[in-house]
């Protein structure tokens, strides 16, 4: 078998960078994620030392580790748990949806895009970046935080919303008359709910295929598994991230524990491709023009997203320093405004250069104002008791429990 020389070459060169990249960043007590998406940007198209050769692989691996990261929080919860958290927060799925969807749409007026342009840009405004949040609370340690179960709840509300909205924005950009949009939207909420149901019907059953005692096989057939539900869902127009998640939540116990010390090393590696191929989407030649629109947006839809995760976060009970915490954490944009970008965008150049630009302000923006957001007083016992490590965090509950005095939002040990 012939091994291209040029795709080993640059995919050692781009693994050890990154290498160098988390390295430094952990030095600092920073999350490496920005640096990956400047990281991909310099190597992308147009960048200063593009990489061809690599990256039908870096898309690739950009997709698996989308999955991984989604499969691996899923873990964190159970459908019980996460369904109960779900129900608390539907007035908090409205309010994200008005307070972060309206200055997309209102800003596709102002700039006389048509029908399919307006519905597009309300879209990539709206959806945060599961991938980039679920890095980021594994980074800062924070999944046993007071105000997570609802900073989860919100962005697995967008994914279900988004499994209605991109199949109505594929029939609006073609063109597509009201029934078919209504048929499409119809299906994939059907469908998410008929998943929604089993996996907290018969997880159970799933988990004890899905956990053999062999690492090998444990890791094969939940990767195996999962990869083929992300690929059905998807089918059906709703998110492969979606599918992933609620394969984490059918295992519960011993089995997620084991899932999540045989997944770690895999999905960290996929996770750095996510971020590089995530920054190498963008031409930064093609983003300086729309910079100014792309900033103003960028700065409101912040400000309604920290105030949207301030709701959501009051409802779990958190205080004034969790509750900034969600906000922040829910700031960044990602793979879903990419997907927007591939459905809509491509007859309209404004509208591609517009959303590219504003997804990578506020891709690298939401982690540095996430890593600055006030964090608790004192540490908890639980957050005490941890490994640096996302995969090695004792199971947060998303049972109520009394505020914190101090209002730091942090969960009672």
């Amino acid at each position: 078998m012939h091994t291209p020389v040029a795709l080993l070459l640059e995919l050692g060169i781009i693994l050890t960078a990154l290498s160098l990249i988390a390295a430094g960043a952990r030095r600092f007590a920073l999350t490496p994620v920005p640096l990956y998406l400047v990281a991909g940007l310099a190597v992308g198209d147009g960048g200063i030392a593009p990489v061809p050769a690599a990256r039908e692989f870096v898309d690739t691996g950009a997709a698996i580790g989308l999955i991984l990261l989604l499969l691996t929080l899923g873990l964190d919860f159970t459908a019980r748990e996460f369904t109960a958290s779900l129900r608390r927060h539907r007035s908090s799925a409205l309010v994200d949806l008005v307070l972060n969807a309206i200055p997309g749409a209102v800003a596709g007026w102002l700039f006389g895009l048509d029908a399919a342009g307006v519905l597009a840009l309300s879209g990539a405004t709206y959806v945060s970046s599961s991938g980039i949040i679920a890095r980021l609370l594994g980074d800062l340690r924070r999944l046993g935080n007071r105000e997570t179960p609802a900073v989860l709840s919100v962005l697995v509300l967008e994914d279900f919303a988004m499994a209605a909205y991109l199949p109505l924005l594929a029939v609006v950009t073609a063109g597509g008359s009201w029934w078919e949009a209504l048929f499409a939207v119809v299906a994939a909420t059907a469908v998410v709910g008929a998943a929604v149901g089993a996996s907290s019907r018969w997880g159970h059953h799933v988990g004890r295929v899905l956990s053999p005692a062999d690492a090998e096989q444990v890791l094969l057939r939940l990767l195996g598994f999962t990869l083929v539900i992300a690929a059905l869902a998807e089918m059906v127009h709703v998110s492969a991230a979606v599918g992933a998640f609620l394969v984490g939540l059918t295992l519960t116990g011993a089995a997620a524990e084991r899932a999540r010390t045989v997944l770690g090393p895999l999905r960290d590696l996929f996770a750095a491709v996510f971020f590089l191929a995530l920054g190498m989407s963008a031409d930064p030649g093609h983003l300086l023009p729309a910079l100014p629109a792309a900033a103003v947006l960028a700065l409101i839809t912040a400000i309604t997203k920290v105030a949207t995760g301030w709701y959501a976060a009051g409802r779990e009970g958190a205080g004034r320093r969790g509750r900034l915490r969600a906000g922040s954490a829910l700031v960044a944009r990602g793979e879903f405004s990419v997907v927007v970008i591939g459905l809509a965008a491509t007859a309209q150049d404004r509208l591609a250069a517009l959303v590219t630009c504003y997804v990578i302000l506020l891709a690298v923006c939401g982690p540095v104002l996430t890593r600055l957001a006030p964090t608790r007083g004192l540490p908890s016992r639980r957050a005490s008791e941890r490994a640096p490590g996302m995969l090695d965090k004792p199971r947060p509950s998303t049972a109520a429990s009394a505020p914190d005095p101090a209002g730091s939002g942090t969960r009672s040990g």
